[in-house]
């Protein structure tokens, strides 16, 4: 927690946009958006971009670029820019990723990492022929699909592994990923607001991705993985991102009214249908803490409730709730805007310098608030 705040944005590589609504988004899914997109963000102050994952119309994302290929060309188009590719297991095998990500890594010097998602859209798997499997096994295949991962990257001999999801038998691997200082291997995200999720979160992946939180229910989240980590024999610590919206506005009033507009604006075929698809999917856990739960309609307006962050206002009232998540155990926050490329420049012209300063009175004023 001394370090900066860090900034993660959704890579709009899916039609659409970042919220289910008709009203007017000037982002574009596709190559060039994205490339100047970019280049745009890691001009200012965002470290990360994750490129989500959808493999098959649905929900008012009706095309999609793969994540982990668009991943690359952005990383190959970038030179700063570390790329998160969103990744399923049952849909990859963990060697043929850990490959996948070596050869990737050399190529961006470092920069890719990878987001685990477990699952939640069952049509996808069962239009592939794929297995469905219950709710807490798919958690459990990806701890041990992370733990796969981890010991191909790190195994001084042969990788050996041998689990309930997957065997692993002297897998050498080379050449490695790059061997970037204070990283022990490319970086995995891993989200999820289950119980089964909070477990993986703390003790076999590197970093816990929240969705959209107000700030008890984050730090509910956050006391509850580091509970799981210290029990864990961990490389690093656990560290979080919270997911959010940003309307960032010169007066409060325009940025509320903005709220206002995209959900009354809300294309509601699709986001019900959404909300059938993923509350079924958290409903699924035996004690009802899965993602989007608890979720309202206006919540899944932006599919990762990202509303409830409530990064809304002035550049000032923003950076004030950045900075009250960071005292909370927030390292990263993930970002989606209506206007990406605009709303990009004008964070990183706004909002982003009061947050650094805000940084450095809360450091000066209550310097125990900077650990965990």
């Amino acid at each position: 927690m001394q370090e900066p705040l860090k900034f993660a944005y959704w890579v709009p590589n899916v039609s659409g946009g970042l919220v289910t609504s008709t009203i007017e988004q000037r982002t574009d899914w596709g190559f060039e958006y994205n490339k100047k997109l970019a280049q745009t963000a890691e001009n200012n102050g965002f470290e990360y971009a994750l490129s989500q994952i959808r493999y098959m119309a649905s929900y008012g994302a009706d095309h999609q670029h793969e994540a982990t290929a668009f991943s690359l060309a952005l990383g190959l188009a970038t030179e700063r820019l570390k790329l998160i590719a969103a990744v399923h297991p049952g849909l990859w095998e963990p060697s043929v990723l850990a490959k996948w990500v070596a050869t990737a890594d050399h190529l961006t010097n470092g920069r890719i990492a990878v987001n685990v998602v477990s699952g939640w859209l069952k049509a996808e798997f069962t239009a592939m022929g794929q297995p469905w499997l219950e709710h807490d096994e798919r958690y459990r295949r990806s701890n041990e699909f992370i733990r796969v991962l981890r010991e191909i990257w790190t195994s001084d001999a042969g990788a050996e592994f041998a689990g309930d999801f997957y065997r692993v038998r002297d897998f050498d691997l080379k050449p490695r990923p790059v061997d970037v200082p204070g990283r022990p291997h490319p970086e995995i995200f891993q989200g999820g607001n289950s119980t089964a999720a909070r477990y993986n979160g703390g003790t076999v992946s590197d970093w816990y991705f929240s969705n959209g939180k107000d700030y008890d229910g984050f730090t509910e989240q956050v006391e509850e993985v580091l509970g799981h980590a210290k029990t864990a024999q961990r490389l690093q610590p656990v560290r979080f991102g919270l997911n959010g919206f940003m309307i960032a506005r010169d007066g409060e009033k325009e940025a509320r009214d903005t709220l206002r507009e995209i959900i009354e604006k809300a294309n509601k075929p699709a986001v019900e249908g959404f909300r059938d698809a993923v509350q079924q999917a958290g409903n699924s856990t035996g004690d009802k803490r899965g993602m989007w739960a608890d979720s309202s309609f206006e919540d899944l307006v932006q599919y990762n409730d990202g509303f409830k962050t409530q990064l809304i206002g002035t550049p000032e009232q923003i950076a004030d709730r950045a900075i009250e998540y960071k005292r909370r155990g927030a390292n990263l926050l993930l970002l989606g805007f209506l206007h990406f490329q605009e709303e990009v420049e004008y964070f990183g012209a706004n909002v982003l310098p009061i947050i650094r300063e805000k940084e450095a009175e809360l450091a000066a004023r209550e310097p125990q608030a900077l650990t965990v």
